[in-house]
């Protein structure tokens, strides 16, 4: 299953996402707390959720299993669906695992505490179509592995 943490993703992701969960008949749930647009499927649905700090990580790291497969650029939530056995994409193509997501989240709690110093800090550059492409691969190859690995399991 597909999760997506849908209030800062942007919105070509979103549309890939939708593509990519048609195509491969994959279960996909975005979660944000206001509400968001759809295609009609039966694969592809929404949760909103209270406004409030990490109820949507909350809920998604809840409901999900070992093995789904979670779209956030939130790195804490990364941590969190890598301790519980999950994948973590980031919305730029980043595959967060139990290597690499520490490194980044200590990055990213030194950075915090910079700015609460009052140091100015620049925010992340805006989405372009070379990080949707490094997205789209990244997904593209995190799915097929998981979907190779079930229909390996499905044969036995």
């Amino acid at each position: 299953m597909l999760w997506v943490d849908a209030d800062a993703c942007p919105v070509a992701v979103k549309e890939l996402l939708f593509r990519t969960a048609l195509r491969l008949q994959i279960e996909t749930t975005l979660v944000a707390n206001q509400s968001i647009s759809i295609p009609k499927s039966n694969l592809i649905r929404r949760v909103t959720v209270r406004d409030g700090p990490d109820i949507a990580d909350n809920l998604i790291v809840d409901q999900m299993a070992a093995g789904d497969v979670v779209i956030t650029a939130d790195i804490p939530l990364a941590a969190r669906v890598v301790e519980r056995g999950g994948i973590a994409i980031g919305t730029r193509g980043e595959l967060f695992d139990d290597a690499t997501v520490h490194g980044r989240l200590a990055t990213r709690n030194l950075m915090e505490q910079f700015r609460a110093a009052g140091m100015e800090t620049s925010g992340p550059k805006p989405q372009n179509q070379k990080n949707l492409q490094t997205f789209a691969n990244q997904l593209d190859r995190t799915l097929t592995k998981i979907l190779n690995r079930w229909d390996r399991q499905q044969g036995q």
